[in-house]
């Protein structure tokens, strides 16, 4: 046998873990890129009259199922967090048409009171070939990156417009994890719609997004609905109804938060769900300085990071 074809499945192996190598350089330099960015808005000053500590008093007058939510998921006096870190587990569909679950898992870090978030997934496609996937949102910007083994792209999008809506609506989506920034001081302006329904407005810069917040008999979030977000059909984003829902609350640093959850599609055909998943681990950053809770101070409607109005979906 010649002594080449002996040398082909070493050089594969090494092309492989060449290739395993620049993919793992490549993402930590971008994870690092997008954790800068929200270092930077983390350390921006906020306006003076946010409350570091939550005053259920601000709460009155708010539509009657979220007055409940709120005071079932915080505790008077508690510290507002600044930040939140998580670990989730789960599956995610990789077929827009059909079932292609694949395991995940993820870390996640968000900013509760200047809206930004990083995802930093890890998507177990192909034994040896998992995709990497960064889904992010700050200052105005979102961007989706996907890459086999953080390495060969299979999307790289980046920009305002749209896209950043969508992330924008995400980071208002996922607030179940972080309720205090439902408080009104945190620049969220509610909307009554019904006895177990109301919406939630939040903008930041030029983006404004509206979801619907569903509360359940036990007066928890169980689902948080967009009338459209940008559903990438090919090249493509198609405005297309949006559901996330929500199960399993437990206590996690004194906050009540769900540990399990669905995102879906909401189709002519029915919800056509692509995220499953269980969050393993939540942490909370606090800032360090003490303050008065809301109750004690006079909330500002308008935080000089965000603006809000009321808007009511059809």
């Amino acid at each position: 046998m010649n002594p080449v074809w002996w040398l082909l499945p070493l050089a594969l192996v090494l092309a492989y873990a060449l290739l395993v190598l620049l993919g793992h350089w490549r993402w930590q330099r971008a994870a690092r890129a997008l954790h800068q960015r929200l270092a930077t808005l983390a350390a921006a000053p906020l306006s003076a009259q946010l409350p570091a500590l939550v005053g259920l008093a601000e709460t009155e007058g708010l539509p009657a199922p979220v007055q409940r939510y709120l005071r079932l998921v915080l505790r008077e006096g508690q510290p507002i967090p600044s930040a939140v870190h998580l670990r989730q587990e789960g599956s995610f569909n990789m077929k827009a048409d059909g079932d292609g679950w694949k395991a995940f898992s993820a870390r996640q870090q968000v900013l509760t009171r200047s809206p930004a978030f990083v995802w930093d997934a890890r998507i177990a496609v192909a034994p040896g070939f998992p995709v990497h996937v960064h889904d992010a949102y700050a200052a105005g910007q979102g961007q989706l990156h996907a890459a086999v083994l953080g390495a060969l792209p299979m999307a790289q999008l980046r920009g305002g417009g749209e896209l950043a809506r969508g992330e924008l609506m995400r980071w208002l989506a996922e607030t179940p994890w972080y309720p205090t920034a439902l408080l009104p001081s945190q620049g969220v302006m509610w909307q009554a719609v019904d006895k177990h329904s109301a919406d939630a407005t939040c903008r930041d810069g030029d983006l404004q997004v509206t979801l619907r917040f569903h509360f359940g008999s036990d007066g928890l979030v169980d689902t948080v609905t967009a009338v459209a977000r940008g559903r990438l059909v090919g090249a493509v984003s198609k405005p297309t109804p949006w559901q996330g829902r929500f199960w399993n609350y437990a206590l996690r640093d004194g906050l009540r938060v769900p540990l399990q959850g669905e995102v879906a599609w909401l189709l002519p055909g029915g919800a056509s769900p692509y995220w499953r998943g269980r969050v393993m681990k939540i942490g909370f950053d606090h800032p360090g300085a003490a303050a008065t809770p809301a109750a004690n101070a006079t909330p500002s409607p308008t935080p000089a990071h965000m603006s809000t109005a009321a808007k009511v979906l059809p």
